[in-house]
């Protein structure tokens, strides 16, 4: 499913939703700008490597392991990696940071993409591939949303074999179909060395959305367009 649109109005104009947008879509450009050993050297350098992260830990580099930790969340692998979280962000981000307030936002959406690389870690702490991409923080928001506009409702493109339809989806069962549908592969990965989609880190940012946006939301408020 693909998310269009919803139905919540702001109240408040997404500075730094765009800007985080902005800024994935400059480094994803700036990396295309590198030839494919900069391009990789990069990745290695600036992604999240699991077992790199228990290695500094165990050496005390905390500098070092948890700078990484930041700087996964803006590298992206391909064009559709990038389009496909950039446009989650745009139709579920503005209304979660019309409620956190601009700087808490930018703080909650680090904070929960920094917990979702730390979930992948956990769960496959031996990996020496890196993690990159927006999509645990992405997943943090869209676990905010659930609990701020539950009832909104998300234009979404359904394709169904060869036919694509337009339906308006409660904001409730479009997130948690896509959160079962993270844990479900999520579980099928375990094991599985040659996965290259960081599951887990999908599962975590969104629990961690769900729970820490009570923390920096006091009354939620969605106001249909």
């Amino acid at each position: 499913m693909i998310p269009i649109k919803d139905s919540t109005r702001t109240r408040t104009f997404p500075i730094v939703n765009i800007t985080l947008i902005l800024t994935n879509i400059f480094v994803f450009l700036w990396m295309l700008s590198l030839s494919q050993t900069e391009m990789v050297e990069s990745a290695y350098s600036l992604g999240l490597i699991p077992a790199r992260f228990g290695a500094s830990l165990a050496e005390g580099r905390l500098l070092g392991a948890f700078t990484p930790v930041i700087t996964y969340q803006f590298l992206h692998g391909g064009w559709f990696h990038l389009i496909g979280n950039m446009l989650y962000l745009w139709v579920f981000g503005d209304n979660v940071e019309d409620n956190i307030g601009h700087v808490p936002y930018l703080i909650f959406y680090l904070l929960v993409g920094g917990i979702a690389g730390l979930a992948q870690f956990y769960f496959n702490p031996a990996s020496t591939i890196p993690i990159v991409g927006a999509s645990g923080a992405v997943a943090g928001i869209l676990g905010a949303y659930l609990l701020i506009c539950p009832q909104a409702r998300v234009l979404t493109i359904i394709p169904i074999f060869f036919f694509i339809t337009l339906a308006e989806i409660r904001a409730v069962f479009f997130l948690l179909f896509w959160f079962f549908l993270q844990i479900f592969n999520g579980l099928a990965s375990i094991g599985i060395e040659s996965v290259t989609v960081a599951w887990w880190a999908h599962i975590g940012g969104f629990l961690a959305g769900v729970v820490l946006v009570k923390l920096f939301v006091r009354r939620a408020v969605c106001e249909e367009r």
